[in-house]
């Protein structure tokens, strides 16, 4: 019997990028379903065969994606993470310029307007302890050297309680990134990204 996913709409075999779209288009599907039920139910509450009937997918097809509810959870979390931190210290080199302390800034913004469903979601998520748990040895594998960058970049422009810097600027983009969600139409987020940039660059 034939696959239905690999022919088209015109009885045509699918091209490799063809199935590779589709394959895409179809995890998306199953992560955004799972981030809804594990915000909405919580994710000890949140079976697979729930996320796949959300999905309107086999089970079976569910784990052609995903072989359990762990490695799913975890796939979303670390998208999170690597998301969010992908823009910051562009050239990897553990030195933070003024110039790359600006992308950061402008970057962590724009990733949060272009998916705003994505990180209510996410934020929903990532907020319940038993997903923190999860999420606690990722954390601290990207926020611990994330710190220490910044701390280091705050010290090397004067301030006598670099670390505290650091810290205050990361609480200040959650607050930013948070309000924007519950706002996104009234909250002016690029007018206090640049007020961001000019007060702590």
């Amino acid at each position: 019997m034939t696959d239905r996913s690999v022919i088209n709409k015109n009885n045509m075999p699918r091209t490799s990028e063809q199935l590779e779209q589709l394959r895409e288009e179809r995890k998306m599907l199953i992560v955004e379903s799972a981030m809804e039920l594990f915000a909405e139910k919580g994710f000890s509450a949140t079976s697979v065969s729930m996320i796949a009937k959300h999905a309107e997918i086999s089970k079976g097809l569910l784990y052609n994606y995903f072989n359990s509810k762990d490695e799913l959870i975890s796939y979303i979390l670390n998208s999170g993470i690597e998301k969010l931190f992908e823009g910051f210290d562009k050239n990897r080199d553990g030195l933070l310029s003024k110039e790359e302390f600006i992308y950061f800034i402008n970057d962590s913004v724009e990733i949060i307007k272009k998916d705003i469903k994505f990180w209510r979601l996410y934020f929903m998520v990532i907020i319940k302890p038993e997903t923190q748990k999860l999420l606690e040895p990722r954390i601290i594998e990207k926020v611990v050297p994330f710190l220490n960058i910044l701390s280091d970049y705050f010290k090397r422009q004067g301030h006598k309680q670099p670390m505290a810097m650091a810290r205050l600027l990361g609480a200040v983009l959650d607050g930013v990134g948070l309000n924007y969600m519950v706002d996104p139409d009234n909250f002016p987020i690029d007018e206090i990204k640049d007020i961001i940039i000019s007060k702590f660059i």
